[in-house]
């Protein structure tokens, strides 16, 4: 068995505090028992030696009838007891050899000095035999007689020698039942470890969509599976992601390298007239243009995937360079004459990626520039509001239909793809938006109607007192 595994760790740790409990219960069991067989016994002859008194102190006959009476009603050596019975210092009777030879009656040494009353006392005796006995010393008229009754040590011994052997036996069988016992349990309380480990084992990118057993314990290892389950979700989502962002990658990619091989066939006809070749090279032209804008906007979200969107940051005003960079972009919206209006509060302080905000900016108007027919209208605001700074760019365009709002951010995804083409769009701008704001720990929405116009928010958080 590996001594480092959890079922291992837990058959000890459970085995070595029941092997611990039963050995203190026994050791308390064991002197528990000892003493009230002490304390049964001194009580048994304290007994024993008041009758005995009374009998001696009432009786009329003298000490070889006395102990007749006292052997016949006593018997004890038939109940290996001893029993001597002393007036004035004389001893009038002895009791014999008990029936188990115990001890020698004879070799008992007498009570000296006993006071008046009980006492009761512990004698080793010669041979190394331990004897109890309980003296009663009494004084009737002008005898002193002292009567003693005694039993031997051997029987309690030799019960709790006998109780020993139960007690060593019995923790024996205990703690093999607690082991086995023990390990049994762990093995059935780990049982559910095991399934997640095989389904776990199973799982592949073939069949992401398979999800772990999940025990209904209410404890640590529910909450685990719980939690794995959730990690393999995301690992499907962000597969599922990557899958369609090659597929739609490899057919954007696809469209202008087939217009261009087309064309490059084409010139190499020898028929081409002059005015062929130049159409043939001004299209040339425009496929390897949008491929370049393809290209660069994978690399960017590449970029801001290895989080590189962070790397010149400092604090700057968001509503300067809102400004600015409308007034640059706004030569776009002339040949659509289109209006383009910036409303900014004084001093809206953010930290960041000058450099990557301005893009954020850019992709913005140019997104709403594109989709506003013309004489339309864009307006932006940049203000600061409940602590964050706010960034809207809003349009009276055509629109985005509602079933398209939550997917505009996705990569390659546009709501009417040859248009869309036409306009020159990859479906890579709104994606590149929302890096940039996430990585900036802000968040992006937008809102809008179809046939309407749309409107893009933008919440960052403003900078410290410090920065400000």
């Amino acid at each position: 068995m590996n001594t480092r595994s959890i079922t291992f760790r837990l058959v000890a740790w459970y085995a070595g505090w029941l092997t611990l409990l039963f050995i203190v219960f026994g050791i308390f069991v064991y002197f528990s028992l000892g003493y009230y067989l002490k304390r049964d016994l001194d009580e048994a002859l304290a007994r024993r030696v008041r009758q005995l008194a009374v009998l001696v102190q009432r009786s009329p006959l003298g000490p070889e009838a006395l102990g007749q009476e006292i052997h016949h009603t006593f018997a004890p050596e038939a109940n290996n007891r001893f029993t001597r019975v002393t007036i004035n210092g004389n001893t009038i009777y002895v009791s014999g050899p008990p029936s188990d030879r115990s001890f020698n009656p004879h070799i008992v040494p007498v009570a000296q000095g006993v006071a008046e009353g009980e006492s009761f006392s512990r004698r080793l005796l010669p041979d190394g035999t331990g004897l109890f006995v309980v003296v009663l010393s009494k004084k009737a008229g002008a005898n002193t007689f002292v009567t003693e009754e005694g039993s031997a040590e051997a029987p309690i011994r030799t019960t709790l020698h006998q109780w020993l052997v139960v007690l060593v036996l019995g923790l024996g069988a205990l703690i093999l039942g607690a082991v086995s016992g023990g390990f049994l349990l762990a093995r059935r309380a780990l049982a559910p470890v095991d399934r997640i480990i095989l389904t776990a084992e199973r799982i592949s990118l073939r069949n992401l969509n398979q999800r772990l057993p999940v025990p209904n314990s209410g404890d640590e290892l529910q909450r685990l599976s719980i939690a794995l389950n959730h990690m393999i979700r995301r690992l499907e989502d962000a597969f599922q992601h990557s899958q369609r962002f090659l597929a739609d990658a490899s057919h954007e990619l696809r469209t202008p390298l087939t217009v261009m091989q087309a064309s490059l066939e084409a010139m190499t006809e020898k028929t081409n007239t002059r005015l062929d070749v130049d159409e043939i090279a001004s299209s040339m032209l425009e496929e390897t243009e949008r491929l370049r804008n393809i290209v660069e906007g994978l690399f960017a979200l590449s970029r801001l995937d290895a989080g590189e969107a962070l790397e010149k940051s400092a604090p700057f005003d968001l509503g300067e360079l809102a400004a600015s960079t409308a007034d640059q972009i706004c030569l776009l919206a002339e040949d659509k004459d289109i209006a383009i209006e910036c409303q900014t509060d004084q001093k809206v302080i953010v930290e960041g990626d000058r450099a990557r905000l301005k893009q954020v900016v850019v992709n913005l108007l140019d997104n709403a520039i594109k989709y506003t027919p013309q004489g339309g209208r864009v307006v932006m605001r940049a203000s600061a509001r409940d602590g964050k700074a706010v960034l809207e760019v809003s349009d009276n365009g055509i629109g985005i239909p509602e079933e398209s709002l939550m997917l505009v951010f996705e990569r390659f995804y546009r709501v009417d793809k040859a248009r869309s083409r036409e306009l020159g769009g990859a479906g890579l701008g709104l994606s590149i938006v929302k890096s940039i704001v996430t990585a900036h720990r802000g968040r992006v929405e937008v809102q809008s109607k179809d046939g309407e116009g749309s409107r893009f928010i933008v919440e960052l958080p403003l900078a410290s007192e410090q920065a400000k």
